[in-house]
């Protein structure tokens, strides 16, 4: 479904569901004379110019800006708001499965993750970055992938504990690399958005640590979750907004106890796993930077 942005007093507002939209326009908010701006449009336009979605005219007026920012080190736009989710559940089973037998194969991996990359980043909806899309290549991949199988194998041959453990470390910094090319590989209606992730490798390899460390707790993973999520929104630079992240400890740890209760039921999973990335996304929230 569309989303809808309109200008008023010189301010991009929105993103707002086409259904909301129209509430805007009945509601006299939106005016045959307001600039309005949707996915596909090159550019402001008055509500009046749009066929089928207002009525009557209005006398000419110079647009204060331009369409949405879409792209560009530090040209994020000034609208706030929280993410979204929304995949289709059946699109969602069907590529999780081909991704999951993919990786069994292990040559297939690379390009089987940057594939199911492309099709979930665009089912997460940012406020002012239509269009969100992923822009990755798998070749990228290759060198670090099967770099770290050989290293297995060879260490698996060698029989050392602490080279084991060194391998396990390496896995981290691995994933830690990941996070880094795909963040900078996020695209809006095309255009590279400019963002990065400066979180330091020693910072991220604490973090994890800490996670693995709190599991004997039993409960107490759940606030270094939330703990670990902020610090990986405030890590994310390369835009005006702020990234800041509010769901609490005790809100994730009883989600993840229905979360675990449901998957061992198996048939949920896909519903449970929308859910439990439309309340991340929900908590994720954009702010100009200094309002908060």
């Amino acid at each position: 479904m569309a989303s809808w942005f309109y200008a008023s007093e010189g301010k991009q507002q929105g993103p707002f569901p086409e259904g909301q939209f129209r509430d805007l326009i009945a509601q006299g908010v939106v005016r045959p004379d307001t600039l309005v701006w949707t996915e596909g449009m090159a550019g402001w336009q008055k509500a009046a110019e749009i066929p089928g979605l207002v009525g009557g005219g209005a006398p000419p007026m110079i647009p204060a800006g331009g369409p949405p920012t879409m792209g560009g080190r530090g040209n994020g736009g000034a609208a706030g708001g929280s993410l979204s989710v929304d995949f289709g559940i059946l699109e969602f089973t069907w590529r999780s499965i081909v991704m999951l037998i993919g990786m069994c194969f292990v040559i297939p991996a690379p390009w089987v993750f940057v594939w199911y990359t492309k099709w979930i980043v665009p089912c997460v909806k940012v406020p002012g970055r239509p269009n969100l899309s992923f822009t990755g290549n798998a070749m990228a991949l290759v060198p670090w992938f099967f770099g770290f199988i050989v290293l297995a194998i060879a260490i698996g041959f060698i029989g050392s504990q602490l080279l084991s453990n060194l391998l396990f470390l390496v896995q981290i910094v691995l994933y830690w690399l990941l996070i880094k090319w795909i963040v900078a590989n996020l695209a809006s209606n095309g255009q590279p958005l400019g963002i990065s992730f400066t979180g330091s490798v020693w910072a991220y390899v604490g973090w994890n640590l800490l996670f693995a460390i709190s599991i004997i707790t039993i409960v107490g993973w759940a606030w270094v979750a939330a703990a670990q999520m902020r610090w990986f929104c405030r890590s994310i630079e390369g835009t005006r907004r702020e990234i800041v992240f509010k769901g609490s400890g005790l809100e994730i740890l009883w989600r993840g106890i229905v979360a675990a209760i449901l998957f061992s039921l198996i048939i949920p999973i896909p519903w449970v796993y929308r859910w439990i990335m439309n309340w991340f996304a929900s908590q994720t929230e954009l702010a100009p930077r200094g309002s908060l």
